[in-house]
């Protein structure tokens, strides 16, 4: 059980049983992600870059919701690394049931001042690591057992923003990938979805020149009345691999407060 935002009990999902690999699971979204899979009763597998503290603490706190976690060390934009991680997972687990693709980078950068390597190397890390992962991930699911695909996107996608532009190109190159997978793999009985996040102060906000700015407009902007959260986006996640989301297909979930609708 769990407190809801009026203070009233209710039921958590149940995971008990599946089985979750979230990439740049180890701080921010893909942390808060993790977390409420493994409150859920789902064994998670975390993948980071570098910070091996980091990845310790986040396993150290998944294990407090049971045991049988993993924390996979990999670039995501390394096809090497990926086949890495997943072997891992396979001898630890033998099957998976959940992907949720989150690990970001990228250049921020005006276009005028890019170059083709930042570009390549933003292109690669957000959108082109999807398909290996999705190979990959189609490889360990069970024949016969229903499967989840979730990207984590931005508003950054559909939108234009200062220094963005690599970025939200990869954004948009990902959710066009995430709808013709979903396209192929609907029928084998596999969810491809995404979601798209409004601004959320985390760590990777600290590397926007105007993040200040950035968190004051968009709380001014919203609403709801309050900034997206990670644990907001972490709970679109888990609903959209869950039982009452089985007809959601190809779709780009936007969790901002309204803040994306309103002119």
């Amino acid at each position: 059980m769990t407190d809801s935002l009026d203070g009233k009990m209710t039921a958590r999902l149940d995971f008990t049983g599946t089985k979750v690999f979230v990439t740049g699971g180890t701080r921010g979204i893909g942390r808060a992600i993790a977390l409420e899979f493994a409150k859920c009763g789902a064994q998670v597998a975390v993948n980071y870059l570098r910070n091996k503290s980091s990845a310790n603490e986040t396993l150290a706190e998944l294990n407090q919701y049971g045991k049988g976690h993993l924390a996979v060390k990999g670039n995501v934009a390394d096809e090497e690394k990926i086949v890495e991680m997943f072997d891992q997972i396979r001898e630890a687990w033998g099957e998976l049931h959940v992907l949720v693709s989150n690990a970001a980078s990228g250049v921020l950068k005006p276009a005028m001042e890019m170059t083709m390597k930042h570009l390549h190397w933003t292109m690669d890390i957000n959108a082109g690591a999807i398909l290996p992962l999705s190979q990959h991930f189609v490889r360990l699911l069970p024949e016969g057992r229903h499967g989840n695909i979730v990207a984590v996107s931005s508003l950054g996608a559909i939108r234009a923003l200062p220094n963005y532009f690599a970025v939200g190109a990869s954004k948009g190159a990902l959710e066009s990938m995430i709808r013709h997978l979903m396209y192929e793999l609907a029928p084998r009985g596999i969810n491809v979805n995404a979601v798209s996040a409004g601004v959320v102060d985390t760590e990777a906000l600290e590397h926007f020149p105007n993040r200040e700015q950035m968190l004051s407009d968009g709380l001014a902007k919203t609403p709801s009345g309050r900034l997206t959260t990670p644990l907001d986006v972490a709970n679109a996640v888990l609903f959209l691999c869950s039982r009452y989301a089985t007809q959601i297909h190809g779709q780009t979930l936007v969790i901002d407060g309204g803040s994306s609708v309103v002119a």
